[in-house]
């Protein structure tokens, strides 16, 4: 590898980038094949149906939404990849409609035939016996007409507002006169979309509210002739803005937006394929809508609401339940095993036995990992015992988004009303959150409570929280750095990670970032943490430019990072240059990527996989290898123009050596899954990595099965374990020394020099043989010249020690400060030899 650049490549040339918008419908095409594959369970099929729909709808309000905004702007002004608005808008709209159909089509060919067959049967109304007519004729009658307000369009009427996202019946009547009305009827979203049908077997019958609705119109509509209907969903903008340097108040300007949304412009009209046209094109033109907004669909609309199906009792249909399990490190802390009653918190355990998370967290810092470990019985409870601890002085927390029934909430308020001092940072700004984030803000100010609620021109989005404590050695902090939200409900649906810790520089960190909250000014200096938009974008760019510089000098160079999205076009050039100089890249990223992997002489080395599956990939974590010395890091930005320039984030180095393992063990696992991984090429496409005839690899199920062994067995103290027979050790680096046991007669790692650790996989000795497959050496053919190999390790304590590391039982110094790695004793003692004492003789 050469030391310079090519002269003649050009890294911003458009061609290098993909679409921000068609690599997030990539995603979502992701998404919709775990509803296509006949592999999952039915019903997690039928969730996936479901979690598609929502995942459309936001993707047409916001991204669809802000490129017609740019359109209607004038904005001509082309991305990173080349796309002016409108073409962006073009081709993302040309990309879902297919998308589309396939899920209309699988659930008509698919899903709905296997539910039949499965005894859980969504019937036409048409197939409804009569004396089930009769009875849905009532339920209407009795409690879905009265909730009806039928909106008629005529010259005493003007067109009816429609409401973003809900579902309409347009009908068109027609009096004795012969003249003809259009009349839009909302399907009441506080009635169930599925309504149960009585029967006399063991089979479940549902059919649709708007199919009850359109059967019954004629009482609803007396007197006139019900001429054709069609059922119809408008999507509108939600990018609506306003200026915040103008902004008077931040509430008032928030409330203002809310407001403007509901009045947003259209972004799409999805109605049923054979529509009356007259209805079709009334609607087009009174909604200003173009041709190709348009999506006329075979089907249900809305499959939202099929997710009140995964909710029946068919284990047989379902995956295996999963119950999120306590952490290990806080079984202790259980307040049954306390002895005080299944009603006792873990705090009043703790008060009863003497011990308290804070002594646990003191001892050793904690990783989380949600869904895995329980939420409520972790972070929520962290927060609940500070709340309640006499000597705990204050409580800060980042609160982005969160639960409406937040348990998160009601433990600052119960702090408050202890007399701690309460500070909290509520993101009003979070989409589609802004309603349940105002509700906290008030409820929160009326207990007192310091709250901040938006920087002018930034987003808080780090997931942080601070406990001031006071101690017999003085104040203490203790710290909560974490990639997911304070929600308890997403809690148990995303996967996320979260360190506590009592590190002091940590801790003085967080205290900068809080006092940014509702001071003037962020600090530009931080101990440890990375924190956006001031610091974290130049520390990133340091760790790719330093890996790119080993790896041209010949030292062991790797990135391995697991994000959500990778955007940010200077991220991407660091990237491509970092591989141009031989670095391998090897990337987990969930949702959109940019960058191309595979393109001769630019990302040749780079490798980029995607994980879809039950629980939604949300943490982010971040390895450079750094000549064997490696650093890791966790935490809430991804690599985003604007999680690195325009909100506030916070990103934690990690570097306790039994936390960088299981980090290290949770990337592997990503990149080891065969069943629901998926392999990124070149043109920002994907294919579904299969295990073939081999073993089958999913990273999520193994992570569940090595939770609960960690949860139920006695004394393992790691949340999850750090290794699995399936899984191969692809960053096989070792620990620091200071933690790794020596042998008998073996120096300590105190009494050896700490000068950085090489990859055990790349270690050589100078005569190019190769440790990894040296075999191992008997006392006859090349055992050390002075007889026992442990003689000679014993005379020589401080040239040798123990890695952390399942392939290689010796590391042995080598006189120019670096390690070779050996699997017996016999060849670590003939290294031994060769460095100390051939050279001495």
């Amino acid at each position: 590898m050469t030391d310079e650049l090519p002269t003649d490549i050009d890294l911003t040339d458009p061609q290098y980038y993909l679409n921000r918008e068609l690599s997030e419908l990539e995603f979502q095409s992701r998404v919709l094949n775990e509803a296509l594959d006949d592999r999952n369970p039915l019903l997690e099929r039928v969730r996936f149906l479901s979690i598609f729909t929502k995942n459309l709808d936001e993707f047409f309000m916001k991204r669809v939404g802000g490129l017609k905004q740019q359109i209607d702007a004038g904005v001509t002004e082309r991305t990173t990849d080349g796309r002016t608005p409108r073409e962006q808008w073009e081709e993302a709209i040309d990309k879902a409609r297919p998308m589309f159909e396939r899920q209309a089509a699988c659930y008509r060919e698919e899903i709905r035939p296997a539910l039949a067959e499965a005894g859980i049967r969504i019937c036409d109304y048409d197939d409804l016996t009569p004396d089930q007519r009769a009875e849905m004729r009532d339920y209407f009658e009795l409690s879905v007409l009265p909730t009806l307000t039928p909106l008629s369009f005529d010259p005493a009427h003007p067109f009816p507002f429609i409401s973003n996202l809900s579902l309409s019946l347009a009908v068109v009547t027609r009096d004795d006169d012969g003249d003809q009305t259009f009349t839009r009827v909302k399907i009441p979203q506080n009635r169930p979309r599925l309504v149960e049908v009585e029967t006399d077997g063991d089979e479940v019958r549902y059919v649709l509210l708007e199919e009850v609705i359109r059967a019954n119109l004629d009482l609803l509509f007396p007197n006139v002739e019900v001429v054709d209907t069609a059922v119809f969903k408008l999507t509108r903008n939600a990018e609506v803005r306003r200026n915040e340097e103008v902004a008077e108040d931040l509430i008032d300007m928030i409330e203002e937006v809310l407001e403007q949304r509901r009045f947003a412009t259209v972004v799409r009209l999805e109605i049923e394929a054979d529509a009356p046209e007259a209805a079709r094109d009334l609607l087009v033109e009174q909604l200003d809508l173009d041709d190709r907004e348009v999506f006329e669909l075979r089907g249900p609309l809305d499959y939202r609401e099929l997710m009140d199906l995964t909710e029946l009792d068919r284990p047989d249909l379902s995956l295996e339940s999963w119950t999120p399990q306590p952490h290990p490190r806080f079984s202790d802390l259980d307040a049954t095993d306390a002895g005080i009653g299944p009603g006792a918190s873990a705090s009043e355990a703790a008060a009863e036995d003497g011990d308290t998370i804070f002594d646990e967290i003191r001892r050793k810092d904690v990783l989380l990992h949600h869904p895995y470990h329980s939420f409520g019985d972790t972070v929520q409870e962290f927060l609940d015992e500070a709340a309640n601890d006499p000597n705990v002085l204050a409580i800060k927390a980042a609160i982005y988004r969160t639960a409406s029934d937040s348990k998160i909430i009601e433990a600052l308020i119960d702090a408050a009303d202890n007399g701690k001092q309460v500070a909290a940072m509520v993101e009003l700004k979070a989409r589609f959150d802004e309603q349940n984030n105002l509700e906290w803000v008030r409820r929160l100010e009326e207990e007192g409570i310091h709250v901040a609620y938006g920087t002018i021109g930034l987003k808080t989005h780090t997931k942080t929280a601070l406990v001031v404590r006071e101690e017999e050695d003085g104040v203490r902090l203790y710290s909560h750095v974490a990639t997911g939200n304070y929600h308890s409900g997403t809690a148990k649906g995303y996967v996320d990670l979260g360190v506590l810790t009592a590190d002091r520089d940590i801790g003085q960190d967080l205290v900068k970032v809080f006092n940014f909250f509702t001071g003037p000014s962020l600090d530009e200096e931080f101990r440890k943490l990375l924190i956006a938009p001031v610091t974290m974008r130049n520390e990133f760019t340091k760790c790719i430019r330093r890996e790119a510089e080993h790896a041209r000098a010949g030292r062991d160079a790797r990135i391995v990072a697991k994000m959500n999205a990778l955007e940010d076009p200077g991220i991407v050039e660091e990237l491509y240059e970092a591989s141009m100089a031989g670095v391998d890249i090897d990337l987990l990223v969930r949702d959109i990527c940019r960058l191309r992997p595979g393109l001769e002489g630019i990302s040749e080395t780079v490798t980029v996989r995607s994980v879809v599956d039950r629980f939604l990939e949300h943490s982010r974590i971040f390895y450079f290898e750094n000549a064997g010395d490696p650093d890791y890091y966790i935490g809430s930005a991804d690599w985003m123009t604007r999680n690195l320039d325009k909100r506030v984030e916070a990103i934690a180095p990690v570097e306790d050596p039994d936390i960088r393992e299981q980090l290290r063990f949770i990337l592997e696992l990503g990149f080891a899954d065969n069943r629901k991984a998926w392999e990124m090429h070149a043109d920002g496409t994907y294919d579904q990595r299969d295990p073939g005839d081999g073993h089958e690899i999913s990273m999520q199920k193994i992570l569940m099965e090595q939770t609960l062994a960690a949860s139920n067995t006695p004394g393992v103290h790691r949340g999850i374990s750090a290794s699995h027979p399936d899984v191969p050790e692809t960053l096989l680096v070792e620990s620091h020394p200071s933690v790794m046991a020596p042998r008998d007669g073996a120096a300590t790692a105190d009494d050896v020099e700490d000068d950085g650790a090489i990859d055990a996989g790349e270690a050589e000795e100078e005569d190019g043989t190769d440790p990894a497959t040296e075999p191992t050496v008997d006392a006859a053919a090349g055992a050390p010249k002075n007889g026992d190999p442990q003689h000679v390790l014993d005379d020589f304590p401080e040239k040798w020690y123990v890695p952390s590391s399942r392939h290689y039982e010796y590391a042995v110094r080598t006189p120019d400060g670096d390690r070779d790695y050996r699997k017996t004793a016999e060849a670590a003692a003939r290294l031994v030899e060769k460095y100390y004492v051939e050279q001495s003789e």
